[in-house]
């Protein structure tokens, strides 16, 4: 099979997307993201949600569920689990709080890091400005003193 030189094109475009930044920081965010996931709930399951059982009786949360047909010998139960859905429910509020947080910081730094480029930016005129307004100025006190 041979490749034409359209189909080398399309490779080659091909790679140029995939290995731009974005894409490349993109994909290193979502694994990321995955094992961040997999902290938050592991910290919800096995820190967070022992305490709130405790301070609810001694409950575990994982057991919280409605029963909508007993198993029998030709079905399988039907169980509403509501409990791991809870529990799905304090995982993802915690990771968006976590989230919010980091980007909040991120917004933050990027803020002040504008803020003080702005100032650098306004507190000194680049050199040949300086020597422009140094030159009008003689020039001024030139035309003072012959008048």
């Amino acid at each position: 099979m041979a490749i034409t030189e359209k189909g080398v094109s399309f490779l080659k475009e091909f790679r140029d997307f995939a290995m731009k930044g974005n894409i490349l920081d993109m994909a290193i965010g979502v694994v990321i993201g995955g094992a961040f996931g997999k902290i938050v709930s592991s910290l919800v399951s096995d820190v967070i949600m022992p305490i709130v059982g405790k301070i609810c009786g001694n409950t575990d949360f994982k057991d919280w569920a409605y029963t909508l047909q007993e198993k029998t010998d030709t079905a399988e139960a039907i169980v509403i689990s509501y409990g791991s859905f809870i529990q799905t429910v304090i995982d993802f509020i915690i990771i968006a709080f976590a989230i919010f947080m980091f980007i909040k910081v991120i917004n933050n730094l990027k803020r002040a890091i504008i803020k003080e480029t702005k100032e650098e930016a306004v507190a000194e005129p680049p050199a040949d400005v300086q020597l422009l307004t140094e030159i009008r100025d003689l020039l001024k006190e030139q035309k003072n003193l012959k008048q």
